[in-house]
């Protein structure tokens, strides 16, 4: 397998009563948390959330670009035609 590099695009819902992965806003995939935004949690759950649905570890998932916004990008480290196939049924559910 190799270890490749991708970029996805998520939209945060901070603050869920149904925390989850799954959907499309805008294209970019829906990652609900119950976090709330304070003190950077809802990222944290964000990174796990996504870690978990796509089946890598916590340090396999990184923001590569944080904003203050609900828009963000991340970068998830693994096969990247498994990851790409994943992140493609993601955004189909909801």
């Amino acid at each position: 397998m190799s270890h490749d590099r991708i970029s996805i695009g998520v939209h945060v819902h901070p603050g869920s009563r149904h925390p989850g992965v799954g959907g499309s806003h805008n294209g970019s995939l829906i990652v609900r948390v119950a976090a709330r935004a304070i003190d950077g949690a809802a990222n944290d759950g964000v990174l796990l959330a996504v870690a978990h649905a796509f089946g890598l570890r916590r340090h396999e998932v990184a923001f590569a670009r944080l904003t203050r916004s609900r828009d963000k990008v991340l970068e998830l480290s693994g096969d990247a035609t498994a990851l790409t196939e994943r992140y493609d049924e993601l955004r189909e559910l909801g």
